[in-house]
């Protein structure tokens, strides 16, 4: 028992000496602080391209063969945009995101002094394809029966979308919604790889300064399972009052 209790206090010893002593835990708060920067920025990115991409590909697959009979620009231009967003989606959820990280950061933007908001765009950009998947899945499980009312309210196709189709859509993938934000946390890890002081590089640093690696990293990894669980837990609780609602 002596043994484990000498272990233990050897332990937050040589804590205390790498994390705390220097306030190098300092480097861990920056870094937390860039990763939910990232995410949240990227999260936006992501749902409004998300919702765009999702309203050109259901609009298009569920008016097509009105629109192809009718015949005129508009078929033409929104197929256009339909092969335009498949050619988005088949690319980014076809790259890794860590090369479309480092496309972003040296040569798009490489005159950029900031890695920040490059990273926020690229995973923006990466989360969209994604997100767009989740919210076109939730449009085309509304009940046909929904858009007809829409209509029958004198709606056109965009105003049944807007005010009946997509607040429906929300609510049945909101849960999926935030398990892709859980993922896109994770995801950030790598953005390191551009300059970026996130939580993972914080950890690198600190192990690199002080030639011991098991400590730093082992504090970020109980960092991320932290913010997950958390994370975890309260999407679990969204779910189970969605599913009250609904009786």
């Amino acid at each position: 028992m002596s043994v484990i209790i000498a272990e233990i206090l050897a332990f937050f010893g040589e804590f205390k000496r790498i994390m705390i002593d220097g306030d190098r835990y300092k480097f861990i708060l920056d870094g937390l602080k860039n990763t939910f920067v990232i995410t949240l920025g990227a999260l936006a990115i992501g749902i409004v391209i998300g919702i765009v991409v999702a309203a050109v590909r259901t609009s298009f697959d569920k008016n097509r063969e009105s629109m192809k009979v009718r015949g005129g620009a508009s078929y033409y231009l929104l197929a256009f945009f339909n092969a335009l967003c498949k050619f988005y989606l088949t690319v980014t959820r076809g790259t890794p995101v860590v090369v479309q990280l480092m496309i972003c950061y040296f040569v798009i933007f490489a005159l950029a002094d900031d890695g920040i908001p490059v990273a926020i765009f690229a995973f923006g950009i990466n989360s969209g394809a994604y997100v767009a998947e989740i919210f076109r899945a939730g449009i085309m499980s509304i009940d046909h029966g929904q858009f007809e009312a829409g209509r029958s309210l004198g709606f056109n196709y965009f105003q049944t979308m807007r005010y009946i189709i997509i607040p429906q859509m929300f609510k049945a993938v909101l849960p999926t919604l935030c398990n892709e934000f859980i993922a896109l946390l994770k995801e950030t890890s790598v953005a390191g790889y551009v300059g970026v002081t996130d939580l993972t590089k914080a950890g690198n640093t600190i192990a690199g300064r002080m030639f011991s690696y098991f400590i730093p990293l082992l504090t970020v990894a109980v960092i991320y399972l932290i913010m997950v669980l958390i994370l975890s837990s309260l999407v679990g609780k969204l779910e189970r009052r969605l599913r009250k609602s609904e009786r």
